[in-house]
């Protein structure tokens, strides 16, 4: 069997580096994307070379990130921008191949095997392409990892950083792949890795080597994933873009500016929260049987409940009510909260959610008139923009409810009229 071509293209940097696309005075000096801490969000989310090189890390605390770089500029996060490059990177990957699976916001595995006698070129050209063309048609930099199979692929992004293309081939794996740490291969976490540590494992390479049967006692079958992919025997397929699974929940949390404390502080966190989730399953055409609801208290003691509905919906006020409900039953109303997330799962398309009403007590009236409201509303969204309408009954600045922000459906180039 002919081996694969698959590339893993990784946007360096990519919160701090569409910030510094869109705004350059931040180039050449240390800036970092980060949190509020006036919204208690205060962690960096990522930072550029200069502040880098301060030894400013990713996920380490502002104050932390200020003390050893006072001079740090902090930008507030944008995600609907980082959404939006993400989407013009992948559409120049879909110009070669359907072959794309995102592997998050700012990295997508490609599968160009199939692509290779439409553009014949070598694997490391093949990767040095998509490099300038992203950097010339997006004005940022990616590092593209090469190889006949994901996980390899994945090694070799990482490999060489920024905007760099490392091939990773049957010649070469041992050499490169094998010195590597442990911790460095696909799915390895810290757990994982302590664990392997504790058998004697501390390389890619002593992985390779090791008994296969021990990694699966020790492991279970995760064990047996990791010897493949630690030997380049890694099959693990390259979805295409347009047959990506539907999701299986959709959620949202928010983290207050303060503790907020009585039913209407909380009601106005969980409008906040339910508007922007019926938004999105309007938007992707599913309706939900389950809500579930977390709250986290100042001493982040947290405490989760859930329940199925008699029905599917994606009526906001049917969300509200049953999070009402779920938060009164958890713990009343008369102590702080620090923050709340929603979310909707067992998910059904609209189509399939098929009602069996009750004829003796059905409030199919009201449910009617409701779904008429927040369909209008809908409407108006799309036409006019999700922000177009505010519902005055959650904006509380002072905890920081307000305008919401939302995520539109995504649209591919194939899909615009």
């Amino acid at each position: 069997m002919a081996d694969r071509l698959i590339l893993h293209c990784d946007c360096n940097a990519f919160f701090a580096s569409v910030e510094m696309l869109d705004n350059p005075s931040l180039r050449g000096r240390p800036m970092a994307v980060a949190g509020e801490r006036s919204n208690r969000h205060g962690i960096i989310l990522a930072k550029n070379p200069e502040a880098a090189a301060c030894g400013i890390k990713t996920a380490e605390t502002v104050g932390s990130a200020l003390s050893k770089c006072p001079g740090l500029t902090l930008v507030p996060p944008r995600h609907a921008r980082y959404s939006e490059i993400s989407k013009a990177v992948n559409r120049i990957y879909l110009s070669y191949t359907d072959l794309v699976d995102p592997f998050g916001i700012d990295e997508s595995f490609l599968d160009l095997t199939g692509s290779l006698r439409l553009f014949p070129m070598p694997p490391l050209e093949f990767g040095n392409t998509l490099r300038e063309r992203v950097k010339k048609e997006i004005g940022i930099t990616i590092s593209v990892g090469v190889s006949f199979c994901r996980a390899f692929a994945k090694l070799g992004s990482d490999y060489k950083k920024p905007d760099a293309t490392t091939v990773i081939s049957r010649e070469n794996y041992r050499e490169i792949v094998w010195p590597l740490p442990v911790s460095a291969l696909l799915y390895v976490g810290q757990k994982t890795a302590l664990s392997l540590n504790n058998m004697g494992i501390f390389t890619i390479g002593d992985l390779a080597a090791a008994d296969r049967l021990a990694l699966s006692r020790r492991l279970g079958e995760a064990g047996d994933v990791l010897y493949r992919y630690a030997n380049g025997m890694d099959r693990e397929e390259v979805r295409s873009y347009f047959d990506r699974q539907p999701p299986k929940s959709v959620g949202n949390g928010m983290t207050f500016r303060r503790d907020i404390v009585g039913r209407e502080e909380i009601l106005s966190g969980v409008t906040a929260l339910c508007d922007e989730i019926a938004f999105r399953l309007r938007e992707a055409g599913l309706k939900c049987r389950v809500v579930q609801v977390q709250v986290k208290d100042p001493a982040f003691h947290t405490v989760g409940r859930q329940v199925t509905l008699g029905r599917s919906t994606w009526i906001r006020k049917d969300l509200v009510e049953s999070a009402m409900k779920l938060i009164g039953e958890m713990q009343g109303f008369g102590k702080t909260v620090r923050s709340i997330t929603v979310t909707a799962s067992g998910l059904v398309t609209s189509d399939e959610a098929g009602e069996q009403l009750d004829i003796f007590n059905t409030p199919e009236h009201e449910d009617r008139k409701q779904e008429e409201v927040e369909e209008t509303l809908h409407t108006l969204r799309q036409r006019f923009g999700p922000d177009s309408i505010r519902l005055g009954c959650y904006e509380n600045a002072e905890i920081g409810t307000g305008q919401p922000k939302f995520k539109k459906k995504e649209t591919l180039p194939e899909e615009k009229s």
